[in-house]
């Protein structure tokens, strides 16, 4: 379901690092899986959402059942009938009435106790976050549904009174705070292991922003920089040359 280290770029040496998010969020999934309940983990982009809870799901794994479906449009109840279809490995067909499909699911949702990663959830509209109610709401399903998004997300879910009334717990993502970026980004990756404090709070002013996802694309070019370089350690000549690539 998850890979083992999930980065928004293929980031030689990066690490996974515990920042108070996705301390947050461990414990926030544990509970609502226990539950058998749905949450909502929401923010902007890059920060950092997808990969915590990829890195939390996979802590519960092989004793919870996950499976991880992504939209990428405006689905239909129909679209995401067979986007479930395909998640839950079902064999033969899927079938072609409404009613006949619903009954597919429920029958196997019901089998054992599942979880749902709805990943981009800021693309779902109000019908399709319906049919998930619908799901959950059937007394013999056995679901847990963790909803993630963009900040869309919740205003989406919020204006769905049904389902939202029904979120167990919900989770706003942020950007790392200055303090943060200096506790977590020399952790981050070894590029950043013995740069000077300054250099850090440097790039993060004029790139990074305290975005996981901007820290990954600068950490490759400065990964760059030093090899053609032959420098031993970041300065904030070669973070300039970083930026330029940014820009």
């Amino acid at each position: 379901m998850t890979a083992a280290t999930y980065q928004y770029v293929d980031l030689h040496d990066a690490s996974v690092v515990t920042t108070r998010a996705l301390l947050t969020a461990r414990e926030n999934i544990t509970d609502t899986v226990a539950a058998r309940a749905m949450m909502c983990i929401h923010g902007g982009a890059g920060f950092g959402k997808t990969l915590a809870v990829n890195t939390c799901l996979r802590e519960l794994e092989p004793a919870e059942d996950v499976r991880r479906v992504t939209f990428r449009a405006r689905p239909t109840a129909r679209a995401v009938r067979y986007e479930l279809f395909t998640a839950l490995d079902l064999a033969g067909e899927p079938p072609r009435h409404p009613s006949e499909f619903d009954r597919l699911l429920k029958t196997a949702l019901a089998e054992r106790p599942r979880t749902f990663l709805v990943d981009e959830a800021q693309w779902l509209n109000g019908e399709a976050f319906e049919y998930f109610r619908y799901l959950w709401d059937e007394p013999a399903t056995q679901l847990a549904i963790i909803f993630v998004g963009g900040a869309g997300c919740h205003t989406v879910l919020r204006r769905e009174p049904m389902l939202s009334s029904r979120v167990f717990i919900w989770q706003q993502f942020t950007r790392l705070t200055p303090s943060e970026v200096l506790d977590v980004i020399p952790l981050f990756h070894p590029v950043w292991a013995d740069a000077e404090p300054q250099d850090i709070t440097f790039a993060d002013q004029h790139a990074a922003h305290g975005n996981f996802r901007a820290w990954a694309q600068l950490t490759a070019h400065t990964r760059t920089a030093l090899a053609r370089t032959g420098r031993p350690r970041v300065d904030q000549e070669l973070l300039r040359w970083a930026f330029s690539r940014l820009a």
